[in-house]
């Protein structure tokens, strides 16, 4: 049966064909008329925000390098121009956000694509109006489903065609199902983020609520503190992570107060169901959610339930997600089992333990990040690749060699060494394929063999980093071109 992998193969097909011969351009060899627009025509546009194109012009003015500002123009605007559609439900605004090359919403993408457009909403109706129905979209599919990673843009269709014959509960508007703890935190992160940019609290309302309950319900039931939970999921599939072993309940576990995650962020099955990056999200989502119901409902009731829970999780992330190398120094495991069994990998999906203080999880500074930090940029990571295009992280879903675009934008997200962040600027620049945007992954020795032409999620990443060097170092964009990047003709090693 057709996968989701096989989905994506056949769609890239005539794109990477027509793409194989494409020679990279050398560093200065492109004047700004070298590079033709890729952004829709306005009247195709999905959605159009006046902040953010004033934002795009802003900053692309301040670009010197005109790879780099036509790359940006492509990707920042790139999940308003081709993926959101407006609407009513419920008489409520709503708001549906497509992957990119899937015509679906995944909680998790939903959020990310979105959440770089949060400090403008304040300033722009239509924009509030976006995020509003955003949130109340999610809201709704967490009432379908808490323990789906995906949903159709109608409540009542099927699922995606490769999940139809899935072996769980699957309800009428889910998408897929495959339980991932982050699916539940990133609607909290962007709630959390939408009334801390703008005030308003039109969006959460008793649905809201009752949507928030259910996610305290789903992460207490993921604890297995009395047994394995209502969660169990099969996939006929060759591909080992695309099902759960053990009658669809994953590998077993000693229940210590974290949350059980079947799938990662990337999708694939855990190995140990208990992820350290995505109980540390947890952790962050509760308190946050907790400080919202005191501010907007004044249910300090479910908001001591949520705190509690946090510390609960906390403490025992803490006590049993650490490792030591030989010379004592503690890092970050990835997943671990409860019994003692640790995994130590990276995946280029967000939460991994590179992106801990993205999401806000932790401060850069932090002695315990900086060590694991280290660790996961290096070989000593399994997923950790490096060649004659880039150095980067990857993971199982794409295989070896195969390194996320995402990845590199965390490593430069979680540094303020002007040294990694400019060979960051340079590999993102010069492994596009000359498409104009970034991609899923890319072949760490040829980044004309690269997965998902059509990423909204990593476009729109790149183009918050982009916005944020200008915000906090304007100088390194304005550089000529010769300067900012003269020093990478051969790449560091960073």
């Amino acid at each position: 049966m057709p996968n989701r992998r096989d989905f994506l193969k056949w769609s890239i097909a005539s794109v990477a064909t027509g793409l194989a011969g494409v020679a990279l351009p050398a560093i200065g060899a492109n004047r700004a008329g070298s590079f033709p627009g890729k952004r829709p025509p306005i009247g195709k546009r999905k959605f159009v925000s006046e902040a953010v194109e004033h934002q795009l012009a802003h900053v692309k003015a301040g670009i010197a390098d005109p790879k780099l500002a036509w790359m940006f123009e492509n990707c920042y605007p790139n999940t308003l121009d081709t993926t959101v559609e407006l609407g009513t439900l419920d008489g409520k605004p709503d708001t549906f956000v497509i992957t990119g090359d899937i015509d679906a919403m995944w909680l998790r993408d939903s959020s990310a694509q979105v959440v770089p457009y949060l400090p403008l909403a304040n300033n722009d109706p239509a924009l509030r109006r976006l995020f509003r129905g955003l949130i109340q979209r999610q809201a709704r599919c967490i009432r379908i489903d808490p323990y789906a990673n995906a949903f159709m843009p109608d409540p009542q269709a099927p699922p995606l065609a490769w999940a139809r014959h899935d072996m769980t509960e699957m309800k009428p508007g889910v998408g897929e199902r495959k339980w991932e703890i982050d699916s539940l935190c990133y609607p909290i992160r962007l709630a959390h983020g939408y009334w801390q940019a703008t005030a308003d609290t039109a969006p959460f309302d008793d649905d809201w609520r009752a949507a928030m309950h259910l996610v305290l319900k789903t992460f207490r039931e993921q604890q297995r503190k009395h047994g394995s939970g209502p969660y169990h999921y099969q996939r006929t599939s060759d591909v080992p992570t695309e099902t759960l072993m053990l009658n669809g309940y994953g590998h077993p576990t000693r229940p210590n107060g974290m949350i059980h995650a079947m799938f990662r962020p990337s999708d694939d099955a855990c190995v140990y169901p208990l992820s350290v990056p995505s109980n540390l999200f947890a952790v962050l989502s509760l308190r946050q959610l907790a400080q919202m119901s005191r501010a907007l409902h004044g249910d300090a009731v479910f908001a001591e339930d949520c705190e509690a829970l946090a510390d609960e999780v906390e403490q025992a992330v803490h006590r049993d997600g650490r490792m030591r190398d030989d010379e004592g120094r503690e890092f970050w495991a990835y997943e671990i089992d409860g019994f003692g069994n640790q995994l130590f990998m990276d995946d280029a999906n967000v939460p991994s333990l590179l992106g801990l203080p993205y999401l806000g999880c932790c401060a850069r500074s932090d002695p315990l990040y900086q060590a694991t930090r280290e660790r996961v940029w290096s070989r000593r990571n399994p997923y950790f690749f490096e060649g004659r295009a880039a150095k980067g992280i990857g993971g199982p879903h794409e295989g070896l060699r195969m390194i996320w675009p995402m990845s590199i934008i965390m490593y430069a997200q979680t540094t303020d060494d002007p040294v990694q962040i400019r060979q960051c600027l340079a590999w993102l620049r010069d492994t596009d394929a000359g498409t104009g945007f970034m991609h899923e992954a890319f072949d760490q020795d040829d980044p004309t063999h690269f997965t998902r032409p059509w990423f909204a999620w990593a476009n729109t990443l790149f183009g918050e980093w982009i916005v944020d060097i200008h915000r906090e170092h304007p100088d390194w964009l304005r550089a000529t071109q010769g300067r900012a990047f003269a020093s990478f003709g051969q790449a560091p090693s960073l």
